[in-house]
């Protein structure tokens, strides 16, 4: 049976005393292809298969998710944690010779243990033209994206990736307590489910960070939303791609960096 995604712990609060508080569950996942082991990455122990798509995709392990065969997904004790093992193609499995990561990638890290500096740098994709989207669609995206956390509401303590169609209605959202997680549990899923991704946008909780556009853009995401700050190099490689930037989205403000043409001025989502 699967670990809960939270955990009822009893803490101390100042000044009321003793009380249970629910906090997010952290743990080790394994990834293996065909058998040999390629990285560790800290998640939250839900929606694994979705996570081992996405992340297969985003980290050019296959060029497309039909590469993908059987996903076994195996619970461990001892230690805890989960151990992923995803059969693809021979040629796929044996280019990633000598790409092992050399750290486990931490919660907050998309890149951690990319042995080369081109391991971490991929060239980009230039994404497709897409749909327009209204600024009204960005705010209710952003608003329905509220309602879609549960374990965030919990416990205070992950990050949420939500996909939306042009007019902002979302259809698939996924938590993690590493938002690059979280992307590429809910690129899995899109993916698997066989969606149009020029078709929508997505809406992200954290920071837009160079990983985050990357991932985006190596599956063709043409805009993307992220609650907080982009850095700099995010928004050069948005640029690079093609790609729409918009942070600080928050109610009626947001913060356009790349490739405005893409949003539709006026009318209603």
């Amino acid at each position: 049976m699967a670990l809960p995604a939270h955990r009822d712990v009893q803490v101390w609060r100042e000044p009321d005393g003793a009380s249970p508080d629910r906090v997010a569950e952290e743990v080790p996942v394994a990834l293996r292809y065909n058998g040999r082991p390629h990285v560790v990455m800290m998640c939250t122990p839900a929606d694994l298969e979705d996570f081992a798509r996405g992340f297969s995709v985003t980290e050019n392990v296959v060029e497309a998710v039909g590469e993908i065969g059987s996903i076994a997904v195996t619970q461990l004790v001892a230690p805890e944690g989960f151990e992923i093992d995803v059969r693809v193609p021979l040629q796929r499995a044996e280019r990633l010779n000598g790409r092992e990561r050399n750290l486990e990638g931490r919660t907050g890290c998309g890149l951690c243990g990319a042995r080369e500096i081109a391991d971490a740098m991929r060239p980009v994709r230039r994404v497709p033209a897409g749909a327009k989207v209204g600024l009204p669609a960005i705010r209710r995206a952003l608003e329905g994206l509220r309602k879609l956390q549960p374990l965030n509401a919990a416990t205070g303590a992950t990050h949420a990736a939500a996909w939306a169609t042009p007019d902002g209605l979302i259809v698939a959202a996924r938590e993690d307590v590493g938002r690059h997680n979280a992307l590429d549990k809910l690129i899995g899923r899109l993916l698997f489910d066989g969606r149009d991704l020029s078709r929508g946008f997505l809406v992200i909780t954290s920071r837009a960070s160079y990983e985050m556009v990357q991932k985006a853009a190596c599956v063709g995401i043409g805009l993307v939303v992220a609650i907080s700050a982009p850095t700099a190099l995010a928004i050069r490689v948005a640029d690079e791609a093609g790609l729409t930037l918009i942070g600080f989205a928050r109610g009626d403000r947001q913060v356009v960096y790349t490739c405005p043409g893409r949003l539709q001025r006026g009318g209603r989502a």
